[in-house]
């Protein structure tokens, strides 16, 4: 029986078998066109593998969208050990799709303290998924207080993705 903590991080196992392909099914969705169900929701990150340089791809929720300034947030769920993490470690500059719009973005990852801060944004905009998130990761965070989701989120990778100068983000 595989153990619920990834190697001993503190992190859950990455999905495997049907787990595995149900977490991938938005990809489908992406490729046909049908990136607008999940509204801003969700995006396609294109990345390069670090080592095989191949294109890969993943969707991905987004924590923070700035339309503004063209930023998005993401969290690694998986913490820094994720494939998806590692590319954009390894080359930041890539694409991602948003609905049926394509943005080239710098990958830029925010430090512990910012994370924390990200997190306690987060939480009371999305109070189900943040409790979800944080019980997913092994964090406490059952008292609900701004100090928890602080803590929880100095220990979760984020990202932060920013649109090339001169694009309009919509």
């Amino acid at each position: 029986m595989a153990s619920r903590q990834h190697a001993g991080r503190g992190r859950p196992p990455l999905p495997r078998g049907w787990r595995r392909r149900l977490a991938r099914l938005p990809i489908t969705f992406f490729r046909l066109g049908l990136g607008p169900v999940f509204g801003r929701r969700l995006l396609l990150l294109h990345h390069t593998g670090r080592n095989s340089g191949l294109d890969r791809r993943v969707a991905l929720e987004v924590v923070a969208h700035d339309r503004g300034e063209g930023v998005w947030f993401l969290a690694s769920g998986f913490g820094p050990e994720a494939d998806w993490y590692r590319n954009l470690r390894a080359s930041p500059k890539t694409t991602i799709q948003v609905g049926n719009r394509h943005y080239a973005v710098t990958a830029l990852f925010p430090s512990a303290d910012e994370g924390g801060e990200i997190m306690a944004r987060y939480a009371p905009a999305h109070p189900r998924t943040a409790r979800r998130l944080c019980a997913f990761m092994g964090f406490d965070v059952a008292d609900g207080s701004a100090d928890a989701y602080r803590r929880a989120g100095r220990r979760i990778p984020f990202v932060r993705l920013e649109a090339a100068p001169g694009q309009r983000v919509r």
